[in-house]
């Protein structure tokens, strides 16, 4: 998978705004009473997958179309509809929208955060950046409240993960395969499959000449956190390599090819493959990467022959195939870039570009107790801004967390003993569950 660098290379801090609550109107005493009376779906999420678009896709141009606004705004994509009456996303998403009642569509998501390394440190951990403290990403939450049996890893990342463990310690950061599937071509992640003639006997014997050395060193250091992560970090590695569960679990030719197609042979595609197989064999979670997402120029001609096609391929597929295999109720799935696009088209090139903005923006979410085929939340008629009250990645984060079974309001103590809420601002949005 081919990484992108984005445009602003030096990072700065934006003037951080707390957004409202933003739901459609539902209040959370309203969805408790519904919750009470059996109207809410029970979720049943044991894994997740996330989906990371950095860069940050333009909401105009794919799921928040606004075909009365004027020709500076709207760009040359089409509405098309979905699955689901009354819902329109972009002609270049034929896919999705063949299945969008599988996902409920998020609009009108706002922040303050237009610097990329910012808003996907955001994004990525459902509270905004504090230079004093790190967050943990959703990843190391999952894999330090729910792991993984002993033979697979609790946290993977196809090809990497933007955001690390955070005030969790090391121990709980994603495996990185580094590298995305190729159609045609035998996928391998280092740490789990065996090359160049290694045996899993000679591995056993290295494992335990490590093993006599740690002993000989023990106790010279029992309060690290990073030697005690990257202690973690090689009994994950030796499990992973002598374990035959994970080699099968990586290994995608052993779908059927009738399943396979519907994910396209594009390496997301197969990513998105991969993180269904994973999940399927017990892995707690999954981070997929697309990236490219940054159109300062040439936004509608990137986003109609390279990005979209692959998106919609990759995306429906793991919503369609989640559901064949019977996990999407216990799956939870949220795609997200760090930010939106500006609405007005700018002249960087002859068709124009858009710039970052992420004062509007979309997520997606499927899966556990997630309704789909609706829309959550609105935005004004040039997508500039929420049309009421703002949805925040905090909200989103606290709804994440929520379909995982995990408190948002869930409380860590650092060493020196100051308390840390998860997520510090978030409300879960009561329309996704209902």
């Amino acid at each position: 998978m081919t990484t992108h660098k984005t445009c602003d290379g030096v990072l700065r801090r934006d003037v951080l705004r707390a957004g409202a609550l933003g739901a459609g109107g539902l209040t959370l005493g309203g969805y408790l009473r519904m919750a009470q009376a059996g109207q809410v779906r029970p979720s049943g999420a044991k894994s997740a997958i996330f989906i990371e678009l950095p860069g940050g896709p333009s909401h105009l141009d794919t799921f928040d179309l606004k075909p009365n606004a004027g020709d500076e705004f709207r760009g040359s994509f089409k509405p098309i509809s979905t699955n689901v009456p009354g819902i329109q996303i972009s002609e270049h998403l034929p896919k999705l929208a063949a299945c969008t009642d599988k996902y409920a569509i998020l609009r009108g998501v706002s922040h303050t955060l237009a610097a990329h390394a910012l808003g996907r440190e955001y994004v990525c951990t459902g509270s905004r950046p504090l230079a004093s403290l790190e967050y943990p990403s959703y990843g190391a939450v999952m894999s330090m409240q729910s792991p993984s049996i002993a033979q697979l890893p609790s946290n993977v990342a196809i090809p990497r993960s933007s955001h690390g463990a955070g005030f969790l310690g090391i121990r709980y950061s994603a495996l990185n395969t580094n590298t995305a599937p190729a159609a045609g071509r035998p996928f391998s992640v280092r740490g789990v499959s065996l090359s160049r003639g290694v045996t899993v006997e000679q591995v056993q014997r290295r494992q335990d000449l490590l093993q006599d050395l740690d002993q000989r060193f023990a106790g010279l250091d029992q309060s690290n956190q990073l030697i005690d992560g990257l202690d973690e970090f090689s009994q994950q590695a030796h499990a992973l390599i002598t374990s035959p569960k994970a080699r099968q679990a990586f290994d995608i030719s052993k779908e059927p090819a009738s399943f396979a197609a519907q994910f396209g042979e594009d390496s997301f595609g197969l990513s998105c493959l991969l993180a269904l197989r994973l999940v399927e064999s017990g892995v707690r979670f999954v981070t997929v990467q697309l990236g490219g997402w940054d159109t300062h120029q040439d936004n509608f001609t990137k986003l109609s022959t390279n990005l979209l096609p692959k998106l919609d391929a990759g995306l429906s597929g793991l919503f369609t195939g989640l559901e064949q295999r019977g996990l999407l109720d216990s799956t939870a799935v949220l795609a997200t870039g760090e930010f939106g696009r500006t609405p007005k088209i700018n002249s960087r090139s002859a068709e124009g570009g858009r710039d970052h903005y992420p004062r509007c923006m979309f997520m997606l979410m499927a899966g556990g107790g997630v309704r789909g085929g609706q829309v959550v939340g609105e935005s004004d008629a040039t997508a500039a801004g929420p049309a009421h009250e703002a949805i925040t990645p905090d909200d989103v984060a606290a709804s994440f967390y929520h379909n995982l079974g995990i408190d948002p309001q869930l409380e860590f103590q650092t060493e020196t003993g100051r308390p840390i809420t998860l997520v510090r601002d978030g409300k879960v949005i009561p329309q996704l569950f209902s």
